[in-house]
């Protein structure tokens, strides 16, 4: 009897047949086989909003492939991802199988490993037509709105622009944030300090103490507190010890997988996920789309075993750790991102692309969540600095030291840094002062974006969902809306121009709280509670007929230009200014189109090249921005990190 498995992916295909017998063919559909057509809307509106779906032109081999092999096979089973996105490939699947004497199982599975797949195949189910409508209301939701608000783009902003149900609301927290630091006006502020020591203690005690319970916002201030501390008599005034306990983080999910990422290794969340599908695909970890923090009692059940074994029982709680979904659309059925097997160390790990790097990250963190609180001694000491007769400063100490280490064995926190040691002192107890100062501040503007707090911020406000979230960053930096500087996000003139209109036309559309709403809808519906043609009519019908009054009675926007400060050469009048067109930035005449002089925009570093002193530049390629020297092909220097300045 021949079994026919077939997968999405041909690595996750290979990986299966590793472990089951010959009595199993397994193929892959390489993706979707199945999209809407690009050239049109592809959706029937006065048909209830039915999705033109055809078969993908270069998928048209791979569909015939699995036609054949499913004709010859018994039983058939579909084993895409267990996600919207696995559903909708295995319905289409389906469509293009329709087998009648033919049985046809969906199985599902969190990891591809041996137990999990022959689990699966011995309890299919069918496929579960609420995701499928969860996925399709969700591609036909984004087509209807991108389809839409584009071409209107092109009449009043510039053509070739595109907006997105998501991606636009995205673009527009970048603006904000850099609207808030354009407006954001810097104050002075003061710190003040003081060094003390015990004249009872013997041995070396001094330690360093802070003013609290007071905003110095000048100079003046400053000196006045500066020198009544200079006079001043010092005292413990209370001293406080208590012990902390600081539990482990829990394992990961798909949004705190790309923080991490980024936060730790400087990766884009494209990357994160891209390294990730790669370990899933190959068996190493758990399906890493996944917003549930949940754990299996085997899985659970084989670590703690590991924990007792590798660390001894200290380092083993008495229960296992719960953790509480983080989502409240989260489902318990998913597991939260973790390694299949724990005995498994990281440099068994190949690839080239930092695969052993994020295997190492899970391992550590599916380990470190079922490990005991690291315990803390936390010492504050606060000290009263009088001047007879009612003249008095409050000043603080804070110390902390390890008592045991618990998870954190596994994530040492500040390796580097010191303990803060204070020493034993008594209520009351009489100090002396060796010197004080002021440190002069400024309170600085909010801090741009980066991959981790934007990552962060969007699951907050609920917008789009972690899954969405690499192909939503990568989309809005490709098509010219932000940059990455310095690993953080600034939006362009174009990004500032579209934002500017859609929020002024749009600011339903484009307000945060009615995105994170349409996205809890869409969750209703992959639930099964509401059906997806009646919510894409109530959304359509208001949606259609301001874009006819927008269209109408809009202004177009202006981009703003950035001056090169050179005339242009072949007109002689104008001036040469930076634009941003599809393919990046570019230098023309700000007399277009009367005038229709380009240039090469030439992005420079600063920094020489440290073969021929040419100057590096910045480039792109498939797979990013790279840094070459300005004298190629007579130099060829190139590289992903850009050098330091005084580097040779």
């Amino acid at each position: 009897m021949t079994k026919l498995i077939i997968v999405e992916s041909p690595t996750k295909a290979k990986t299966l047949s590793r472990f089951l017998g010959g009595d199993y063919t397994v193929d892959s559909t390489k993706g979707h086989i199945f999209d809407l057509p690009k050239s049109k809307l592809s959706i029937d509106i006065e048909n209830n909003f039915k999705p033109d779906y055809q078969p993908i032109d270069k998928k048209k081999s791979t569909i015939l492939d699995l036609k054949k092999k499913a004709k010859s096979a018994d039983e058939i089973y579909i084993a895409t991802d267990p996600d919207r996105e696995g559903e909708a490939i295995a319905h289409h699947v389906r469509e293009i199988l329709n087998p009648k004497s033919k049985i046809l199982n969906r199985i599902v599975f969190h990891e591809i490993t041996k137990s999990a797949v022959e689990h699966a195949i011995a309890n299919p189910g069918k496929i579960n037509d609420h995701l499928v409508d969860a996925q399709i209301s969700r591609r036909v939701l984004d087509r209807l709105v991108g389809y839409k608000l584009s071409p209107l783009l092109w009449k009043k902003v510039r053509r070739g622009l595109s907006a997105g149900r998501v991606q636009s609301v995205v673009v527009r927290l970048i603006v904000e944030r850099e609207d808030e630091i354009k407006k954001f006006k810097s104050e002075e502020y003061w710190e003040i300090y003081a060094k003390v020591k015990s004249a009872k203690l013997k041995v070396k005690n001094e330690f360093q103490i802070q003013l609290i319970k007071q905003k110095i916002q000048d100079q003046k201030t400053a000196d006045k507190i500066l020198r009544d501390l200079e006079k001043a008599s010092y005292k413990v005034a209370d001293v406080k010890k208590k012990e902390v306990n600081k539990n482990p983080y829990p394992p990961f999910t798909t949004s705190t997988l790309t923080q991490a990422g980024a936060r730790l290794f400087g990766w884009s969340a494209k990357r994160t996920m891209g390294v990730a599908q790669k370990l899933y695909e190959e068996g190493l970890i758990t399906y890493h789309r996944t917003d549930s923090v949940n754990i299996s009692s085997q899985a659970v059940s084989a670590v703690r075993d590991f924990i007792k074994k590798e660390y001894g029982d200290k380092y083993l709680p008495e229960k296992p750790n719960f953790y509480r979904k983080q989502s409240k659309n989260a489902q318990e059925a998913h597991e939260a991102i973790r390694v299949t097997d724990v005995n498994r160390e990281s440099s068994t790990v190949n690839g080239e692309y930092g695969e052993s790097r994020l295997y190492d990250l899970i391992r550590r963190r599916f380990l470190a969540c079922q490990m005991s609180q690291a315990t803390y001694a936390e010492t504050t000491i606060d000290i009263e600095a009088s001047l007879l007769p009612t003249t008095s400063y409050l000043l603080r100490a804070s110390g902390q030291t390890m008592i045991f280490d618990g998870w954190r064995k596994l994530f040492p926190n500040g390796e580097t840094d010191e303990p803060v040691l204070l020493p034993e002192l008594q209520k009351d107890e009489i100090l002396e002062k060796i010197k004080v100062w002021g440190d002069q501040k400024f309170t600085l503007p909010p801090a741009r974006y980066n991959e981790a707090s934007l990552i962060k911020t969007l699951e907050k406000l609920g917008i789009g969902r972690p899954s969405t979230y690499a192909p939503i960053i990568s989309t809005i930096q490709a098509r010219g809306y932000v940059e990455k500087q310095e690993k953080v996000f600034v939006p362009t003139s174009v990004g500032f121009a579209v934002t500017e209109f859609l929020v002024k036309n749009f600011p339903d559309e484009l307000d945060y709280k009615f995105t994170a709403e349409m996205e809890e809808t869409l969750d209703k519906i992959a639930k099964g509670e509401v059906k997806w043609q009646d919510k894409m009519k109530k959304f359509w019908t208001p949606f259609a007929k301001k874009i006819e009054r927008v269209e109408k009675n809009s202004e177009r926007v202006k981009i703003e230009t950035e001056k090169v400060g050179r005339k242009c050469p072949e007109c002689k009048t104008g001036n040469l200014v930076i634009r941003v067109g599809r393919f990046g930035k570019f230098i023309s005449c700000d007399r277009f189109p009367d005038c229709k002089y380009i240039e090469k925009f030439v992005e420079k570093t600063g920094v020489k090249c440290p073969e021929c002193e040419g100057d590096l530049i910045v480039k792109k390629s498939k797979r990013g921005k790279f840094y070459g020297c300005s004298n190629y092909p007579n130099c060829k220097f190139a590289t992903w990190k850009l050098p330091k300045k005084e580097e040779k």
